[in-house]
Order: structure tokens, then sequence, then C-alpha cells
């Protein structure tokens, strides 16, 4: 078929966390621990046919998980792969900095999660997927955006769509939603 765009989900809540935690042991970890096994089963055949892959599979660490994309491509014997990089996510420093903001769900200060807070993150939007797919690059490797962020960037790129075109972005959306979900 005419693929253009092979998107793999692979975030949520704890998982992030638990890649968070591997980060805070091993600098050169915190992203989806398969990224090695998935990419070795499909970069070549994308590479060859032009198939671009966006994922969250950087977890806690996107430019982590870009050196080891670019590590499997040079063992499967591709010529080299760049790989875009999504920042922004991780807003950890930002709660510590602020102990004194309060809790929304209970009014209790930050300040009282700081000694159990594994990660701090904010979901990016589809624009920062699309704004990466717009430098070329063949794979586009993010941590945490929003759940329909990797597909919805799929069709705002390719489709040229606008993002302030809101009944378009409400139906890319719901088709995003339904595609991380199933």
């Amino acid at each position: 078929g005419a693929v253009h765009y092979l998107a793999f989900e692979c975030l949520a809540e704890r998982t992030i966390a638990r890649e968070n935690l591997t980060r805070l042991k091993d600098p050169d970890k915190g992203y989806t621990p398969y990224l090695a096994e998935r990419f070795q089963a499909v970069l070549p055949a994308c590479m060859r046919n032009g198939v671009r892959i966006v994922t969250n599979m950087g977890a806690a660490n996107p430019l982590g998980a870009a050196r080891a994309v670019r590590r499997e491509a040079q063992a499967l014997g591709l010529k080299d792969v760049p790989v875009a990089v999504v920042l922004g996510d991780d807003v950890t420093e930002t709660i510590r900095a602020n102990p004194h903001l309060t809790l929304m769900e209970s009014g209790e200060p930050v300040e009282s999660l700081l000694p159990r807070m594994a990660a701090a993150n904010a979901y990016l939007g589809a624009h920062v997927v699309r704004d990466a797919l717009a430098t070329g690059a063949p794979v586009v490797m993010t941590g945490r955006v929003s759940d329909p962020s990797l597909f919805l960037a799929c069709v705002l790129h390719g489709l040229h769509w606008r993002y302030d075109d809101y009944p378009k972005l409400a139906v890319g959306t719901i088709a995003g939603h339904l595609m991380e979900c199933a």
C-alpha cells in the first residue's frame, strides 16, 4: 500500500515514570526497552519504501532514544538515518523550582509530592510533532505527547492542514484517539 507514516504509541503515565527512574540510574537509558527490537523489525522496510516512523518511544530520554535508533540503523547497514527529536515535555525541574504551587485536587502544596515524585511531564500537542516532520527526518522521536498527537501530526503534515482549522482538527483528534486506544 501507499503507507506514508508508521506510528508507534508506547507511553502511559506509569511507563514514563518507570523510564525516568531507569534514566536516573543510567543516563543513556530511559526510553522504551523494546526500541531496538521494534526498529530492527521495521526500519529497513521503512527506509526502503520511504515510510516515516513517528513514535513516543523516547519516553524520558528522547535524545538517548534517537541515538539508539541511529545505532540500530548502522548495525542494520543503513545509511546515516536522521532522527528529529521533540523535547519540552519534561517539567520536573519547573515543578521542583515552584514548591509553593498548590495541587488543584487537594489544595496541598506541590512540595508535598516532591519526596515521592518520579517524573513530571506535560502533554505536548500535535503541532510540535508536525514541526518535527517538517524537518524531513525519516524518524521522529518524542517523549510525552497527547494521546492522538502522533497520528494527528501525520495528518497535519501530510495533508497540510492548518492548526487553526478546528473542524479538521476535531476529526483528526477523534481518529488519532481511536488509533491510539485501539
